[in-house]
């Protein structure tokens, strides 16, 4: 049919124009931003998924982050004890010098001083050792200020590794020790109260009576016993049954006491034999070096308690040593790991949203010719109806 009003060769060619020009922007948007899905309409489905998947690795990412910042934590907590324990070797060696007889009173002053010195800048490491400005040798630490830390080393919820530092420092607790003196001439007793919830593994309670001292550390078994009987609401329990094990241990100490306790009560009398009385004081040591709070090496016997408690106080430190050095080597386990997820998550990702460009350049130049050739037979569309002249000649 010959007609003029419509043309419709000229529409069509004018429709797959308009079609290809869809095609060919596409193609030019996904090469400039290397994006294969530049908004929803791209891919609704595909967005979503990489979407999620942009989470994944980005908290893969700050995971991997998170490990290497507790490591660096860790590292530093470890650095700290070994300038401890090296400390700790020397106080030892000092002591067993000061336990020989081949020494005189003022070499064992001389001894006793760089012991007093070592011990002193012990307890200020352990206190002031810092990470990001906050302690963590002193029991401190964590979000709940009680030595437990939890790193965040996954993308999502509960996915932590936790530890705990204990606290390494030693100083008195803010349990209350009560004191008692007699002097006066006479055979009296005295009384030692110790009252309190807080005892823990490790602490310490030194008492000095009559001219000896007296250190008991309480044990594992111990706390945990004391510790449930305060949560169940039975305090005088757990104190009876704590000072019970003082008490016992005690009488077996003491020369010219008759020790007693009831409840949280510890109880010391003088007999018979201690004609000038005698003074009690008792404190409570707090930390993994407890031990080391009240020891001196002014005489052979100091010496030789000395020898016995930094055993201890060294035993604490590479138990705590070693339990750093596990977690450190687990993180930076966890570290590869995450590295590794990410990469191949970032690698799936890729494969949604990214441009291939090989695919694209393709479509680019295919509808580039498309434009030029639709161009062409738009004009030839146009140029048709020209013959409907000939008909009115």
């Amino acid at each position: 049919m010959s007609v003029i009003n419509t043309n419709v060769s000229s529409l069509i060619a004018q429709n797959a124009m308009a079609s290809n020009t869809l095609a060919q922007s596409k193609a030019m948007q996904q090469l400039s931003t290397g994006l294969r899905i530049n908004g929803a309409k791209d891919d609704a489905a595909g967005l979503a998924i990489a979407s999620k998947m942009t989470s994944q690795i980005k908290g893969l990412d700050q995971a991997v982050r998170n490990s290497n910042d507790a490591i660096s934590m860790l590292q530093t907590a470890d650095g700290a004890l070994v300038a401890v324990g090296d400390m700790m070797q020397r106080m030892r060696e000092l002591a067993v010098q000061s336990a020989s007889d081949t020494n005189v009173a003022g070499d064992r002053g001389a001894l006793n001083d760089e012991f007093t010195q070592l011990k002193t800048e012990i307890n200020r490491i352990t206190k002031n050792t810092q990470w990001n400005g906050m302690s963590v040798l002193d029991g401190t630490g964590g979000a709940a200020s009680d030595g437990k830390f939890s790193f965040q080393v996954g993308a999502n919820k509960g996915q932590t590794i936790e530890t705990t530092i204990n606290q390494m420092s030693f100083g008195e607790s803010t349990i209350k020790v009560d004191t008692a003196t007699t002097g006066d001439g006479k055979a009296e007793a005295a009384t030692t109260t110790i009252t309190g919830s807080g005892f823990k593994e490790g602490d310490v309670i030194t008492i000095n009576a009559n001219n000896q001292q007296f250190q008991f550390t309480i044990s594992k078994d111990q706390a945990a016993a004391y510790k449930a009987a305060v949560d169940g609401g039975a305090d005088s329990d757990g104190q009876k049954a704590l000072a019970a094990d003082v008490v016992t241990a005690l009488g077996a100490t003491f020369a010219g006491l008759t020790v007693s306790g009831a409840d949280n009560t510890i109880v010391l009398t003088g007999n018979d034999d201690v004609a000038n009385g005698f003074s009690a004081t008792a404190k409570v040591t707090t930390g993994g070096l407890a031990s080391l709070d009240a020891l001196n090496i002014k005489l052979p016997g100091d010496a030789s308690n000395a020898i016995s408690g930094l055993d201890t106080a060294i035993t604490n430190v590479n138990s705590q040593r070693s339990s750093l050095g596990a977690v450190i080597n687990r993180l930076t386990y966890a570290a590869d790991n995450l590295a590794n997820v990410s990469q191949n998550t970032s690698a799936s990702r890729s494969r949604v949203q990214d441009t291939d460009y090989a695919k694209a350049s393709t479509e680019l130049a295919r509808t580039q010719i498309i434009a030029q050739a639709s161009t062409a037979m738009l004009a030839q569309a146009n140029q048709s109806q020209q013959s409907v002249l000939a008909l009115l000649k």
